[in-house]
């Protein structure tokens, strides 16, 4: 852990919030350089996936040439998502240091609980109405993934 890298994202969270974008910023360090930093750009890029941590998940993994981030650090400026913390772990970033926390998030208008509440409900329970459908090549995809010798696991 390295307190520049929290004052780097939190100065990225503040910029951004300053020019009209998101509150949140990220930084993702690799043998204690920086390899990413990035902002919440969901407005401007009228993107709702633009948040900081995957911008600067996406970044890194272009940078590095990867899509597979062990080895390196995320640094961000708030208790990431539910979305963002879920892109971390599929990333592999092997530490996540965050500034501000969930509720102070909320607290400014940014309210993540909802979708924890979601994630707890069954399928047929949420606000979004959610329904499998049956399918008899439904497990196709997942049959020719075990086949293939050319795959990439991740």
């Amino acid at each position: 852990m390295n307190k520049q890298f929290i004052e780097r994202a939190i100065g990225i969270a503040a910029q951004s919030a300053q020019s009209g974008g998101g509150p949140f910023g990220a930084v993702i360090v690799k043998d204690g350089r920086i390899i990413a930093e990035c902002s919440n750009s969901v407005t401007r890029d009228l993107d709702p996936s633009a948040h900081a941590e995957v911008n600067a998940i996406r970044a890194a993994c272009k940078k590095l040439g990867t899509y597979n981030l062990q080895g390196c650090e995320i640094y961000a400026s708030c208790e990431p998502c539910p979305m963002c913390l879920g892109a971390i772990y599929w990333a592999r970033l092997s530490g996540l240091y965050f500034a501000a926390t969930r509720r102070d998030a909320e607290d400014a208008g940014f309210d993540d609980g909802f979708i924890y509440q979601e994630f707890a409900k069954d399928p047929a329970r949420r606000i979004i109405p959610t329904e499998r459908i049956t399918a008899d090549s439904a497990l196709q995809p997942f049959e020719k993934w075990k086949e293939s010798a050319d795959k990439k696991e991740y």
